[in-house]
């Protein structure tokens, strides 16, 4: 009826208010009364909640069966979980949706509900959001091994940075998934196939796309190879298709923490707290742990009981790491590792069981071997300037160690070359992010000449829902023109102080 012109939509809904709404009514379930229909998928409602969201949220829930193998479609078929948060303003909403596409890999769009209608919460006044768990991921269709009895196979903590060990436990997950799932078709490729089929089936000719981090991939892949179907862009945390993922990490984390200890170095309360900054205190902290790992007496977190454990040079980097993501969690990390640099181990090792038990399948490691097996491990070359940063230069091969053993397909043959499109874009990055740094953002930009890239000062990875993100991200989706955006309002986001104690920092 969106089509129809008003008055035969008004004559039509009141002709079936007495008779057509209370017949159908009648004969259905109350289950069937409470779907709704977006294209030609059945839509129910549901309630959306993930590990790091403090909140639920309600949505309408659907699935799509698609074919494994796009070229043998009457083979074995996968289901997709599929999302769709209505538009608030039912009266204006608009024909085109907006997909989001998560991160990664290996995340699946579904469990981060909560977090993306709260970035997204301008756009969804007058625009649908539709969430797709990408081909590997959420609860439906997960890439998952398990053993004979059923079990998911779990590799040891101290095994996640052996290559040794990965290979072995990727050659005994792909042995586990034989008969089950093939993992060489769940790529990048099928995952913007099925985006597109789900475009179809909800009856929408084009869509917005908003990406983070590695879902920024999927969107300029997508947008290369439907270039009619996609209305705009928004990138947060790009990722260039010539990027080899995981291959810079060493030295992107570098930068930021440069980043970090010069900001700290600014502050003179800062400065006088911690005359050693944070990068050569945690390489010295690194070092010692590596010869000689420490057993920790603690109190659990989550439990508020003693235990005790090992703490290893591994354990330390791999948080400070993780927490650089974030600009209110690094800001806790100097005063932690100086504790730590002084000896007293508890608050780290309290942090980092508190993360381990957090971050727990937040992530779907076999999809994202399948990815980056794929896509990037052939064009991976180690670089000898990882030898002197503080992740090391072995971060690479282990990021990459599972490929020997892992059944992965072939990226096309063009799957690395700069997107180039007229298509309305809007890029965002954080200045201090350690992953996708402002200048992958950069390189991307010069083959979208209707796009602009905003640097949110003092920001790590993903910003879209910082400060007055959201309202800009709305605007530019109702007007697609990023360069005519009023971004006086970003001014006022900056840094956050480091901790000088542990009841915060310097007012």
């Amino acid at each position: 009826m969106r089509n129809c012109p008003a008055w035969i939509a008004a004559l039509a809904a009141l002709c079936c208010l007495s008779a057509c709404t209370a017949n159908n009514d009648a004969a259905k379930t109350p289950d069937e009364a409470a779907r709704r229909m977006f294209g030609s998928l059945a839509f129910e409602p549901c309630t959306l909640s993930g590990a790091l969201a403090s909140s639920s949220i309600n949505a309408q829930c659907a699935r799509l069966d698609v074919p494994e193998d796009p070229k043998q479609p009457h083979g074995r078929h996968i289901p997709l979980s599929i999302a769709w948060l209505p538009a608030s303003d039912k009266g204006t909403t608009a024909p085109d949706p907006v997909f989001f596409l998560a991160g990664g890999p290996g995340q699946a769009a579904t469990e981060y509900a909560a977090e993306i209608d709260l970035a997204l919460r301008e756009v969804r006044k007058h625009r649908d959001i539709v969430l797709i768990d990408q081909r590997g991921t959420g609860k439906l269709s997960p890439l998952v091994c398990r053993d004979a009895n059923g079990a998911e196979l779990r590799l040891a903590t101290e095994d996640e940075v052996d290559a040794n060990a990965l290979a072995a436990y990727a050659g005994r997950c792909a042995k586990a998934l034989e008969g089950k799932a093939d993992p060489r078709f769940y790529t990048t490729a099928e995952a913007i196939g099925d985006l597109d089929a789900v475009r179809k089936a909800l009856g929408v000719e084009k869509v917005n796309l908003v990406g983070v981090s590695y879902g920024t991939r999927v969107a300029q892949q997508y947008a290369a190879r439907f270039p009619a179907h996609t209305r705009s862009l928004v990138l947060d945390g790009v990722a260039p298709n010539d990027l080899v993922v995981g291959g810079e990490f060493a030295r992107t984390f570098e930068r930021a923490l440069e980043l970090q200890s010069a900001h700290c170095q600014s502050l003179p309360t800062c400065r006088e707290r911690y005359p050693r900054d944070l990068r050569t205190q945690l390489r010295g902290l690194k070092e010692r742990l590596e010869a000689a790992p420490v057993e920790v007496d603690f109190r659990d977190p989550a439990t508020a009981q003693r235990r005790r454990d090992t703490l290893t040079a591994d354990t330390v980097v791999g948080l400070t790491h993780l927490f650089s993501y974030m600009p209110q969690m690094m800001s806790v990390m100097p005063v932690v590792i100086d504790e730590a640099d002084r000896g007293e181990y508890a608050p780290l090792m309290a942090l980092a069981q508190l993360v381990t038990r957090n971050m727990d399948g937040q992530m779907s490691r076999s999809m994202q071997w399948s990815v980056i097996c794929a896509e990037d491990a052939d064009r991976y070359t180690p670089d000898p300037a990882d030898a002197d940063t503080v992740l090391g230069a072995q971060t690479g091969p282990a990021f990459f160690a599972a490929c020997n053993a892992w059944p992965h397909g072939k990226r096309p043959v063009d799957f690395d070359k700069p997107l180039r499109s007229k298509v309305p874009a809007l890029l965002m990055s954080g200045e201090m992010d350690p992953v996708t740094p402002p200048a992958y953002a950069e390189r991307v930009l010069k083959g979208l000449p209707n796009g602009r890239h905003f640097v949110l000062r003092g920001q790590g990875h993903n910003v879209g829902a910082t400060g007055c993100m959201p309202k800009l991200v709305g605007q530019f989706i109702e007007s697609l023109d990023a360069k005519s955006l009023d971004v006086k309002c970003l001014d006022s986001i900056g840094y956050v102080p480091p901790f000088t104690g542990y009841n915060g920092w310097e007012p």
